[in-house]
């Protein structure tokens, strides 16, 4: 057989281990809550659905698109950030379309280092935020980010100890997983710190609307300077309920806008036609469906929060994402995440993720995944009562 370099450097994936063990548990019978993977189970708002039905009857639409994403497509992301951020993007030179975040940013980490470049990430992380810049040969240094470090900070420290210097910095917030948000004031010092060590930074904004309590995200590009140092991506994903749709999008500095323009027209042909226009009308149309969706996330996760503080799991309640990241209960915290994941399966009858999956210093907790209704997290909150 032969060896795939590349490969070889991706240690197995973590969360597909306890995903064997939840299906084995399934196929024997067993009614296991699944909290884990973050796949959104809300339908498409119909108004979208509607459009893509119109638009995929038109035979003229099925032929190769725009690897860049339609122009009318890159107005609609304009013209959705001026109105949420006041932010002003030039839809010819500052946007972008992906085949959701993942494909985006992975062809942008791929196009901008070189094998052997640093690229800092939080630890913990959704993987594809270190694992990009090691599938494209770069080197990751992990900066501990969660309630009992100081991020910007580590941030600093970790830069002044690197070698050769860091070229990109990956950050998200709303984080997935921890469910860390931030102010603006602190995209300011990240901009005045890429500018300071030359630096360049890619946000994740995919929870931009799932935040809750009065919080409101800000936009990176909003910070003065922002598009000097570096790129936002934005996923319908989450918002809109279209995860299985891949539609995404990168908006920022024209320079880095430029060079994954250039590789994507080397290796797709854009995302399929009608999508893109359904996506216009989500972008441009009425958002009362994304405040129905952050509703129904926001009524899960108390839900949640209640059941587990009920019993005796005390968890702070977060202000974003569709996430609640879980502390491991003293009493089995040794078992590690991985352990305890499996445990949760065998004991409680439900699925989380383990915080391993996103780096070391998630070890100490599990991550819940809002993605099963309230009845449904009523009964996972009995099964774990069991093991309290």
């Amino acid at each position: 057989m032969a060896k795939f370099a590349r490969l070889d450097r991706l240690p197995p994936y973590v969360f597909a281990t306890v995903n064997e063990i939840k299906m084995n548990a399934r196929r024997t019978g067993h009614d296991i809550v699944d909290l884990g993977m973050g796949n959104p189970d809300l339908g498409t708002p119909p108004h979208i659905v509607d459009k893509l039905i119109e638009a995929v009857q038109k035979p003229h639409n099925h032929r190769y698109s725009a690897s860049m994403g339609i122009k009318k497509l890159r107005m609609a992301i304009a013209s959705w950030y001026k109105r949420r951020f006041d932010v002003d993007i030039d839809p010819e030179e500052e946007a972008i379309a992906t085949i959701g975040v993942k494909e985006g940013l992975s062809h942008l980490i791929l196009v901008t280092i070189r094998p052997g470049d640093v690229v800092l990430t939080p630890n913990p992380t959704y993987p594809i935020h270190p694992y990009s810049a090691i599938i494209a040969g770069g080197d990751v240094r992990g900066i501990p980010l969660g309630p009992d470090s100081d991020f910007f900070e580590n941030l600093i420290n970790a830069t002044k100890q690197t070698w050769p210097r860091p070229k990109l910095l990956i950050i998200c917030y709303p984080h997935n997983p921890t469910t860390e948000v931030v102010e603006l004031d602190f995209f300011e010092k990240i901009v005045a710190y890429a500018k300071e060590h030359g630096i360049m930074v890619v946000h994740d904004f995919a929870y931009a609307d799932l935040v809750f309590d009065g919080y409101k995200a800000p936009s990176f590009l909003q910070a003065k300077g922002a598009k000097d140092v570096g790129v936002e991506f934005f996923s319908l994903s989450k918002s809109y309920n279209m995860p299985g749709w891949r539609v995404g999008f990168c908006v920022g500095n024209p320079e880095i806008i430029a060079a994954l323009r250039r590789i994507k027209s080397y290796l797709d042909y854009g995302i399929f036609q009608p999508i893109q226009i359904a996506s216009i009308i989500a972008l441009n149309g009425k958002q009362k469906c994304v405040e129905e969706i952050r509703e129904t996330y926001r009524e899960r996760r108390d839900a949640l929060i209640s059941g587990l503080n009920r019993v005796g799991w005390d968890i702070k309640s977060p202000k974003g994402t569709m996430f609640v990241w879980a502390k491991i209960p003293d009493q089995h915290r040794k078992m590690g995440s991985v352990e305890f994941s499996k445990f949760l399966i065998h004991e409680a009858q439900v699925a989380v993720s383990p915080g391993l999956g996103f780096g070391e210093y998630g070890d100490d907790y599990v991550r819940f995944a809002l993605i099963e209704n309230k009845m449904r997290i009523s009964q996972a909150v009995r099964g774990i009562r069991k093991i309290m």
